[in-house]
């Protein structure tokens, strides 16, 4: 008689039972349909079990490396799988736990056992070979009895389960979308998933009834080992969403996850994929669907926004992510803006109906004009232009909004058209934090200090990095609140060293408060990181000329006034040299010429500027704000 064949290796845990050499799962005896890549997943957990299993793990053991898949789309499918047959759920697991962007630990105690070896006796599979007889006609009934007694009380409790026994939601009122893993295989594609990114946080800050960070303070995240619960603390938010971004040719999928961050708890996850035309509509599907599942009360309005997604030329929505990539990433810096322009305009040639790209377009001839890269002349007719077309094709883009409030306030000198476009953009878009900093520190340049400040707060919960900070020494410098521009700029120094404006803005609040040798170190720190800035270059000029170093001053004076035409200065800089040097005709004449050409320094400077307050008390400057049209008492003669 031969030996007997060694048992198989099992592995149980709970009521299941997993045999290795068959490849099969049971529970109780009954075998459960689990097979392929969830079976192989489950296997390697309960081989592990008790231990982190990472994703990096999992892919090594499941895919060669050459082989070409969308991993995160097969493991979630696979846990979803698994979850599915075992019962188990994200938000209370019992057996399989998720460590987000780090991997998965299986979590109930698994013992091995040998697996039971089967025979065939009279016709039935038994343990062990032993035969037993055949169940009588009886026995028969009554087990299929017990059996459809049993099925309709275990649908019945689950029903009752599914409809009254819901695991409570844990409540999410805030989130932070982390940058998108880009899995396209190229890194040349990273501009496709960071603007996926940036996309996704402009239609969730639509939603009035969650405060969604800005992409500026996310976007620091992108590779960072830290966990979610310290982001989360850090950002102050209650929920994750993180995912990833694969592209293949027309082809885009999104894999998005929302996560309880203070716990770790895994909410939800869903696979989106749609041809590179459907994009607009899949950014939609994805925002829309995390709204739902924080239960976020969308108005009619919102709804309505999310569904009026059209189509778009692949070729024009490509330019338009990589010119907001670059208006993004340098937008104080000319080459990058140039070409964020560029690729604008190259958007608009194959999708003329495409209004995101006429309001991207919008924005880069403004911050040219901002960071006197183009004249106001030469920026103003085509930014007006293609705002005009963006809100023809779309009035519910709340950036173009911002960006009109900037054109009626800056450019057009129109201070009551300003407002209402602030807060229109802030209406349609209530987490759009750029809406919120602009707003705050307009509101300070026309005196409404407690109104300013409120906003300062509500723009720094929304973005909790330099940007938010840059707008709080803005407002400081408009309310000509020196001693809190120090402090103010004196944390966005620390916290972006490269950032020159907090440099220049530093600077201005220690001239403000008399320590000019101080300033005078910040202003060359800023003519430094910015590359000769022309307002931190006369300001240095003018803290020359206060301490006595005259020569200095006008050398650098000689210098501007000496550029090529080809590099616009503004008259207005030229004037408050001459201002400082004590040569009021001079710096009234190039007032003159500053007003003349409708100089964006007036409107941002002339309330608030310290370079000229020698000639506040002059019945010429009394003209001149009156001519502009500042409502009476709105600059400071101080």
């Amino acid at each position: 008689m031969p030996a007997p064949a060694p048992a198989a290796r099992a592995l149980r845990f709970d009521t299941f039972e997993l045999d290795l050499r068959a490849g099969e799962l049971h529970k109780r005896g009954v075998k459960l349909r689990l097979q392929g890549q969830p079976l192989q997943v489950l296997t390697i957990l309960l081989q592990s079990a008790g231990n982190l299993v990472t994703r990096e793990e999992l892919s090594s053991q499941l895919w060669p490396a050459d082989t070409f898949v969308d991993f995160d789309h097969s493991l979630h499918n696979a846990i979803g799988r698994i979850r599915e047959v075992l019962g188990d759920s994200a938000e209370t697991p019992r057996y399989i736990e998720t460590l987000p962007r780090r991997g998965y630990r299986f979590i109930a105690p698994v013992e091995e056992v040998q697996a039971p070896r089967i025979s065939e006796a009279n016709g039935n599979k038994t343990p062990e070979g032993v035969a037993v007889a055949p169940p009588t006609a009886r026995r028969v009934a009554l087990a299929i009895t017990l059996s459809f007694c049993a099925a309709i009380g275990l649908t019945v409790w689950a029903a009752w389960r599914h409809f009254y026994v819901k695991s409570p939601v844990p409540s999410i009122r805030s989130l932070a979308v982390l940058p998108m893993q880009n899995l396209s295989g190229d890194a040349a594609q990273e501009y496709f998933a960071d603007g996926m990114t940036e996309e996704l946080i402009t239609d969730l800050a639509k939603v009035s009834a969650l405060r969604v960070i800005s992409r500026t303070s996310v976007m620091r995240y992108k590779g960072t080992k830290k966990g979610l619960p310290e982001i989360a603390k850090e950002l102050n938010v209650d929920g994750i969403v993180e995912g990833s971004v694969m592209r293949s040719g027309n082809r885009v999928r999104i894999t998005a996850q929302l996560l309880h961050a203070p716990t770790d708890k895994h909410l939800w996850a869903e696979a989106y994929e749609r041809d590179l035309g459907d994009v607009l509509r899949l950014q939609n599907e994805v925002a829309q669907a995390i709204a739902q599942q924080v239960q976020a009360q969308l108005t009619p309005q919102q709804q309505a926004r999310f569904r009026s997604a059209g189509s778009v030329n692949p070729d024009a929505y490509e330019a338009y992510l990589r010119g907001r990539y670059y208006l993004s990433n340098q937008f104080t810096m000319g080459q990058p803006l140039n070409t964020a322009k560029s690729y604008f305009e190259e958007s608009i040639r194959k999708d003329p109906d495409f209004a995101l790209a006429y309001s991207g377009l919008a924005d880069s001839y403004v911050y040219l004009a901002f960071f006197r890269q183009l004249s106001p002349e030469a920026a103003y007719k085509p930014a007006k232009e293609a705002l005009r077309k963006a809100l023809e094709l779309d009035d519910s883009i709340g950036e173009a909004h911002d960006t009109l409030g900037q054109l009626s306030w800056r450019f057009e000198w129109n201070w009551n058209a300003a407002e209402p476009e602030f807060n229109h953009a802030i209406a349609l878009a209530p987490s759009y934090s750029c809406a919120h900093e602009d707003r705050a520190v307009y509101l300070s340049f026309i005196g409404r200090r407690a109104e300013a400040l409120a906003e300062i707060t509500r723009s720094r919960e929304l973005d909790p990095g330099p940007s938010s900070g840059m707008a709080e020494s803005a407002a400081y410098y408009q309310l000509r609140d020196y001693q809190s521009l120090v402090e103010a700029s004196r944390r966005g120094v620390v916290s972006s060293p490269n950032e020159w404006t907090q440099h220049y803005n530093l600077a201005i609040g220690y001239e403000g408060t008399g320590k000019l040798l101080e300033a005078i170190s910040e202003y060359q720190k800023a003519i430094e990181v910015s590359n000769g800035d022309h307002d931190a270059t006369a300001s240095l000029a003018h803290a020359f000329a206060a301490i006595g170093r005259r020569a200095e001053a006008k050398k650098i004076l000689h210098d501007l006034e000496k550029k090529p035409k080809s590099a616009y200065v503004s008259p207005y800089m030229i004037a408050t040299i001459y201002a400082g040097l004590g040569d009021k005709d001079k710096a009234f004449e190039f007032l003159e010429r500053a007003y003349q050409e409708r100089s964006l320094d007036i409107s941002w400077h002339i309330k608030a500027d310290l370079r000229i307050d020698n000639l506040r008390s002059d019945p010429r400057f009394q003209e001149l704000v009156r001519r502009v049209g500042y409502p009476q008492g709105l600059y400071s003669q101080e």
